[in-house]
């Protein structure tokens, strides 16, 4: 069975709800029960495959929505003292823009890949794989460049909690946005 993505409103839609079961099924972004963890595992079951159409525009309003939402749920789950926020956000800021530029090249993997896969040859998909690997290798050594740096403005405990919201956020939005497009070989039923 195929489906159309109906653009940024579809894309949204589809991480708002994750976002939305996740946080009622497990308590929020930090831990839940096991029947919810478990129901949060079985939430991710992909069941169809939906044949991609994505512009430059989706992606782009996409990312600024997801931005946001993941700066109001980062702030929802820190505790921060009104000092640490004063030294916190603009890290975060500077972190976030960073991360924008690493998160330029997995989207316009995204893209390429929505335009390509059904003519994708065995070479080609072994390219995209790499790439899409150095891609996620680059954002994981951001990532361990800013541990000293948020660590500096925050304590272990907070700067630890910050890095796993983060991780987490990135974890379920990669797999919102990539469960909407088909795998390279679909199996013939």
């Amino acid at each position: 069975m195929k489906f159309k993505l109906t653009g940024p409103a579809g894309l949204a839609a589809a991480f708002v709800a994750g976002m939305l079961v996740a946080t009622a099924l497990g308590g929020g972004i930090v831990g839940g029960t096991p029947a919810a963890k478990a129901a949060q595992w079985q939430q991710v079951t992909v069941q169809r495959v939906i044949t991609p159409t994505v512009t430059d525009a989706d992606i782009e309003l996409l990312r600024k929505d997801l931005r946001a939402m993941k700066m109001q749920v980062v702030g929802q789950n820190m505790s921060l003292s009104e000092e640490q926020g004063l030294k916190f956000w603009p890290v975060y800021n500077h972190y976030v823009k960073d991360l924008q530029e690493v998160n330029n090249q997995k989207y316009a993997l995204l893209k390429q890949y929505a335009e390509t896969w059904s003519t994708m040859t065995d070479q080609d998909a072994l390219i995209y794989v790499r790439a899409w690997l150095e891609a996620d290798g680059q954002a994981q050594a951001l990532r361990l460049k800013y541990v000293p740096i948020v660590s500096q403005v925050l304590p272990g405990r907070e700067a630890a909690t910050f890095f796993q919201i983060d991780r987490r956020l990135n974890m379920m939005i990669d797999l919102q946005l990539f469960s909407q497009i088909p795998l390279a070989y679909v199996k013939a039923e």
